[in-house]
């Protein structure tokens, strides 16, 4: 997908922060190492009485099928719908050369998980900070066949909520001075750190 400019903004350099987020993770391995899994819905989760979905598939999202989701309602929800077991080795793998590349693109990165993270791409404009966006989105795929959406803002809380609205395979940009554009029709609860008692 391409490039979504939330702003038209100015282009003098400032401090852009980029947050990265690999696309239903543990669902795009799976869909990745089997061919047969590919456009199907599925989610990943254990076996026992209680598992919860640990991912959900893109395809498993429009039957209202998300993580945290008990797998039982899960299965009520798509009776065609594939459970695939986790297999934590391999996303680790994946994750340690998707960070290799993270590394190379940005001054320090901040790991939030497997698949997330902050990187911080020090005083820069609007487009160089795209083009390296990019560039890394290219470098992931190559490397890994892998999708993943990116934010770019001047801080932490706007770049995650502009990755958020590009998922999947988008790139956000929020440039510096329109975070209050931006952020005024969106609910509270898009908010990090706000849950829906704090909203209310």
């Amino acid at each position: 997908m391409g490039t979504t400019p939330a702003m038209v903004g100015a282009d003098f350099n400032t401090h852009m922060i980029l947050h990265a987020d690999l696309d239903a993770f543990y669902a795009s391995v799976a869909q990745r190492d089997d061919p047969a899994l590919r456009g199907k819905p599925l989610v990943v989760a254990g076996s026992s009485r209680r598992a919860v979905v640990l991912t959900a598939s893109y395809e498993a999202r429009p039957f209202g099928i998300r993580s945290a989701m008990p797998l039982y309602q899960a299965r009520e929800r798509c009776a065609q719908l594939l459970v695939v077991p986790p297999d934590f080795t391999k996303y680790k793998e994946t994750s340690t050369a998707v960070f290799k590349i993270f590394h190379d693109f940005a001054r320090a990165v901040e790991g939030l998980s497997l698949d997330e993270a902050f990187l911080d791409l020090g005083d820069t404009s609007v487009d160089e900070a795209l083009d390296k966006a990019h560039a890394m989105k290219k470098a992931v795929r190559e490397a890994t066949e892998l999708s993943i959406s990116v934010g770019i803002a001047a801080t932490k809380m706007v770049a995650k909520i502009a990755s958020d609205d590009g998922k999947p395979d988008g790139c956000t940009v929020v440039p510096p001075g329109t975070e209050a554009t931006y952020l005024a029709p969106k609910p509270v609860r898009r908010l990090w750190g706000i849950g829906p008692k704090t909203e209310q």
